[in-house]
């Protein structure tokens, strides 16, 4: 078996049988990519059912040398998962990575924003522009739904359900959840659809896609980061933010005012609760106020 073809049926099944996105299957061939051409460059022979341990593990010093250790542990995860993948379809018997250890890396707590620090940002867009309303309308949809930035750019007319109080959101794996949107985030996607978007030339495909860019097609996710790290900059905030940030900042907020995590959960579309947990982390005051107010013995 050849490399590029084992990496064809392996793209074939992240995508079928796991539902991943394309986002996600990307990131694993990209690590496989990375062993595929280290093995080239230095001559090594292996095809993916014979490749032993020994190469593995020098191919790992190699990577060591110039990534740090929480993508190290990325690479190796995808590794082996994709010898996971051969050993079930039974090309192999044996995983190489089943002995060599992840390098140990701290858990680390993603980026927020306070409430004034996104509002000065929302602000700091100029409603003068044509794209302005629509920039504001996907901030306030960013921040109010805890939505991903794939989940905001493929946002339909169709998923707003504005008299029930919900959008639909297409999360990974095209995974379907409802999330409430309260009536603020409404009103300036109303704007946004009434003053600005009817008057593009929405390209044939993309009559049911809510944020277009100016030649009426679907913004991509690097317009998106662009958007927000130029608005950063023109407020002169000193902090690394992404679309995810609004995301981290909305689960983040709901804690700190009390939500349980169960429903965090739900509206963020995490299938674990533990990815959930995260958020406990960043707000301890949230465990004292909820001994204080729950314990018999307060």
């Amino acid at each position: 078996m050849k490399w590029q073809s084992a990496l064809n049926d392996y793209q074939l099944y992240l995508k079928i049988e796991r539902g991943l996105s394309q986002n996600s299957i990307d990131s694993y061939v990209l690590d496989i990519n990375k062993l595929i051409k280290y093995l080239v460059h230095n001559n090594i022979s292996h095809s993916p059912i014979d490749i032993d341990s020994n190469s593995i593990q020098q191919f790992i010093y190699e990577v060591a040398k110039t990534v740090n250790a929480r993508s190290q542990s990325r690479i190796i995860s995808g590794l082996r998962s994709f010898f996971n993948y051969l050993i079930f379809e039974d090309y192999r018997t044996t995983n190489p990575l089943e002995l060599i250890e992840s390098p140990k890396i701290g858990r680390k707590l993603p980026d927020t924003l306070s409430e004034k620090e996104i509002d000065l940002i929302i602000k700091g867009i100029d409603l003068s522009k044509p794209e302005g309303e629509r920039n504001r309308a996907m901030l306030e949809t960013l921040y109010g739904c805890g939505l991903r930035v794939s989940e905001l750019i493929q946002l339909k007319i169709s998923d707003l359900f504005f008299e029930e109080g919900f959008i639909k959101v297409t999360g990974k794996g095209d995974k379907e959840r409802f999330v409430p949107i309260v009536g603020i985030t409404q009103k300036y996607i109303n704007i946004y659809r009434n003053e600005n978007r009817i008057h593009l030339n929405i390209q044939p495909g993309f009559e049911d896609t809510l944020f277009l860019n100016r030649r009426g097609k679907q913004l991509t996710r690097a317009m998106v980061f662009t958007i927000i790290k130029q608005l950063v900059v023109k407020i002169g905030l000193k902090k690394k933010v992404s679309p995810h940030t609004f995301r981290h900042s909305f689960a983040t907020h709901l804690l700190q005012n009390n939500a349980d995590l169960r429903s965090i959960q739900m509206m963020l579309g995490h299938e674990s609760i533990t990815t959930t947990e995260i958020y406990v982390h960043l707000d301890k005051t949230h465990l004292t106020k909820v001994v204080e107010q729950f314990h018999p013995r307060k």
